[in-house]
Formats: structure tokens, sequence, C-alpha cells
């Protein structure tokens, strides 16, 4: 009985490979507990850490989370150039280190309950046997405004060529969709709160 057990279960995780290749993974993210995110009605989006050779990568993320927040309905956000520009009043260098007290002061001066922060990790295309399709990784972070804490956390990877692209030549996404679809399934999971 229990090869039987693990025969079945190896069929299904092939099935489920076959089926969706490497296209996207289950995303990891937290909720605070004790989070009501229907308090939150007007957040700020931060510019995102870069970790790729793409220069553009973060504010062409960012440009989409700023948008998909706006098209969910869930929150308001403020102008991406007011939030640059209260960054640079207050002397901030880097935002992947700001101090809870300044996660506080920034939320004061640009009047919103949280701030969007994260990173873009993985951004461009990359090679599966002789096809090239693009994959992109994404961490976001809501801070709260009152406490400077992180309440809830969300990374993901998405892309890389399907099974029907690798073995028949079937068309695979474009980088754009790739990181709208992955913007998509994050703010998906703060609506479940």
């Amino acid at each position: 009985m229990h090869v039987l057990k693990r025969c079945v279960l190896s069929l299904m995780i092939s099935a489920l490979f076959l089926t969706f290749g490497c296209r996207g993974n289950v995303p990891v993210y937290h909720m605070s507990e004790d989070i009501d995110f229907s308090y939150y009605k007007k957040v700020a989006v931060m510019p995102l850490d870069n970790l790729t050779n793409d220069k553009f990568a973060g504010e062409i993320v960012r440009q989409v989370v700023t948008t998909e927040l706006l098209a969910s309905g869930l929150v308001d956000v403020v102008f991406p150039g007011e939030v640059k520009s209260v960054i640079n009043d207050m002397g901030i260098k880097s935002v992947s280190s700001l101090t809870s007290d300044q996660i506080k002061a920034l939320a004061g001066t640009l009047e919103v309950e949280a701030l969007v922060l994260g990173a873009v990790e993985e951004y461009g295309n990359v090679k599966m046997g002789n096809v090239s399709a693009p994959q992109v990784t994404l961490s976001l972070m809501l801070a709260d405004a009152g406490t400077g804490s992180i309440v809830w956390s969300i990374t993901n990877t998405r892309g890389g060529a399907s099974f029907m692209a690798r073995h028949f030549g079937a068309r695979h996404e474009t980088i754009s969709e790739t990181v709208l679809v992955l913007v998509r399934e994050a703010i998906q999971t703060l609506e479940q709160f």
C-alpha cells in the first residue's frame, strides 16, 4: 500500500509539472493574524530595490504595483513623484534600510496608513534548453504607519518556458505579462483580508 501511495503521489506531481511547467510557483506570503486590511485606505509605493542587471526593472515593477493596487479598488495610492520628493526631502538614501521610525515619519508626511516596500530579485530571460523565456522574482511588504512593522509580505517567482513552449514551440508570456500576473497574484492575497 505504501508503494502505491508513493506512485500515485509521484504521478500527480509529474502531471502538475507537465501541465504548468515552470510558469509559476505558489507564492510564499505572510499576513499578520490581527490585521484588518480595511483599515488601510491610502498607501505609498516606495521605490523597489532592483537586484537585477536591468536598470529599469525596479521602476517598471513599481509602476505595475501602483496601477494594480489602484485597479483593485482596495486602496488609494500616493503619486510616485510625491513619494520621491518626500524621500529626497528627508535625506533618505536607501529605502531598503528604513528603520521603523523612518517608516512612521515617511507615512506621516505622505499621510498614508502604510508603505509598500520590496525588491525585484530577478527580471529577465532564462534559457531552458533551446528556448529563452522571461522570469521574474518579486518580493513585496506592507509596513504599517503606526507601528513601523511589516504586516504583510509576499515573495513569488513566475516565468521560464512552459512545457508546451519548450517541447512544441507554443508562445510564452512576455516579461510584461509575467510581471502583471505576479503583481496581481500578490494583490489577491490582500483581497482575502
